[in-house]
């Protein structure tokens, strides 16, 4: 498990890179099609560091409020303050911000930056559906991204999802602006359209690219969050006990959205489950691993 660890924080560092590179390429792409040329990679690569920067110190708080998540009250919410704080002496963690997200679906998710520097939030739905056994167990869940280090790539990716989208949807309106200019232009610079062809594709792709990366990004990490959960509460009924409660109620989280879906610790979009011609292609974009999946594998702890 401490491998595995290590291997995530590796690979967290990879996705993030990824994550700017695609950003630059979309932006050189842009500047070859609208004309800018090295303006286009250079533009990109200023938007990709301000938003990489701003991701790393602000991108928890975008997430908080983006899920409208509010600070809980310790004295009414006593019981989920309980909880975390004894989960936060078993597992050597300091006490993570604690907040309510007023939302009927049983879920929750944590974010932040490091261990000194995170957030839980639990959603009213979770709160009225799970007993405290259960509750424990989802609790274990989040702390373990937590101490896993698994909140930055996944507080990180919030953010640069949506620049990709940001650049790719400047692109594009650039170039159905200035279409007549780069024809003109291309007519006299002979552009090589192999060039042209690729930064295309690229525009187009690019988005598809960035939710596959984000689905990337929480698969694997579930599940060791699952199992470091149960290390955490020693007993694995409750937290597959939750999970089951999971996987039977329908009800989706509204406020969940693409950009978060991949935090929350059940997929919270609709359209999960897709058993049809398409299904295959869709579980790409599945930010978690079927929930009965996650529970097989607890029960053979």
């Amino acid at each position: 498990m401490f491998e595995q660890i290590r291997s995530n924080k590796r690979r967290s560092a990879g996705l993030v890179v990824g994550f700017v590179l695609v950003a630059i390429l979309i932006g050189a792409a842009a500047g070859y099609l609208a004309g800018f040329g090295p303006w286009g990679m250079a533009i990109a690569l200023v938007i990709a560091a301000i938003m990489a920067f701003t991701s790393y110190w602000k991108a928890d708080k975008i997430a908080l409020a983006v899920s409208r998540a509010k600070p809980a009250d310790p004295e009414v919410y006593r019981r989920l303050y309980n909880l975390v704080e004894g989960l936060c002496i078993a597992s050597g963690l300091p006490q993570p911000g604690i907040y309510i997200v007023d939302d009927p679906a049983p879920n929750a998710f944590a974010t932040g930056r490091n261990p000194d520097h995170a957030a839980i939030a639990v959603t009213t739905g979770l709160l009225e559906k799970l007993n405290r056994v259960e509750l424990e167990g989802v609790i274990a869940h989040e702390l373990s991204h937590i101490k896993n280090y698994d909140i930055l790539v996944a507080t990180l990716a919030v953010t640069l999802v949506g620049t990709v989208a940001l650049i790719t949807d400047i692109a594009i309106r650039t170039m159905w602006w200035n279409g007549g200019r780069n024809r003109r232009q291309g007519d006299h610079d002979n552009g090589n359209p192999f060039f042209a062809i690729f930064g295309f594709a690229l525009l187009i792709l690019a988005p598809i690219i960035a939710r596959a990366m984000q689905a990337a990004i929480s698969r694997k990490r579930e599940t060791l969050a699952d199992v470091s959960a149960c290390q955490l509460t020693r007993y694995p009924p409750g937290l597959i006990s939750a999970l089951e409660k999971l996987r039977d109620d329908t009800t989706v989280t509204h406020s969940a959205s693409t950009a978060t879906a991949h935090m929350w610790i059940e997929q919270p979009m609709s359209g999960v489950g897709d058993r049809g011609r398409l299904g295959s292609v869709h579980r790409l974009f599945d930010t978690h691993p079927p929930l009965e999946e996650r529970i097989a594998l607890l029960k053979e702890l």
